[in-house]
C-alpha cells in the first residue's frame, strides 16, 4: 500500500522502478515454473531454448549476447542442455575457437510442447494481452536505455 508521503519521499520503495522490476520477474518466473518443470527446463534453460528454437545454430558468443548473459553464466546451462540430450556443442567448422550450439532432434521436437507455454503464461496473468504487448513494449525501451546509458 502506498502512503502518502510515500508519493513525495524519493527514497520510498513503493516508488523505486528497480523494485517494481525486481518483484514482478520474481512473479513472473515463479508462473513459468509450474509449466516449464514436466519439461525438464528450468526458466533460463527455457531462454536458451527460445533463442536455439528461433536461431540455431549459433556460436556461444552469439547466444550470449542475446540472452544478455556472460558466457561464464551461460555454460553450465548448455552443459545441462547437453547432458540432457537438447543441444549438441561442437566446435565450428571455420573456426576452432568458436563452439556452435545446435539443436539435437529432440530439442527441436520440444519447440511442439513448447508452444503452449505462452497462451498459459498469459491466462495464468488474467491480463490483456494488448497491456502485456505494451508493458513488453516498455520493457524493451528501459532496456535498450539502460544499455545506452553504459556506453
Amino acid at each position: 500500500m502506498v502512503s502518502p508521503q510515500s508519493i513525495d519521499d524519493p527514497l520510498s520503495l513503493e516508488q523505486q522502478v528497480c523494485f517494481a522490476l525486481s518483484v514482478a520477474s520474481r512473479n513472473v518466473v515463479a508462473l513459468y515454473r509450474p509449466l516449464l518443470e514436466p519439461m525438464g527446463l528450468t526458466h533460463p534453460q527455457y531462454l536458451v531454448m527460445l533463442a536455439l528454437w528461433q536461431h540455431a545454430p549459433l556460436s556461444v558468443k552469439d547466444l550470449s549476447g542475446l540472452l544478455a548473459l556472460e558466457p561464464a553464466t551461460l555454460s553450465p546451462l548448455l552443459k545441462r542442455l547437453e547432458a540432457v540430450g537438447y543441444l549438441r556443442r561442437e566446435r565450428a567448422a571455420g573456426d576452432e575457437r568458436q563452439l556452435a550450439v545446435t539443436l539435437t532432434d529432440e530439442g527441436a521436437a520440444l519447440r511442439e510442447r513448447a508452444l503452449e507455454i505462452p497462451p498459459a503464461v498469459v491466462a495464468r496473468l488474467g491480463m490483456p494481452l494488448e497491456e502485456l504487448m505494451g508493458l513488453h513494449a516498455a520493457l524493451t525501451r528501459v532496456i535498450e536505455a539502460t544499455k545506452r546509458s553504459r556506453s
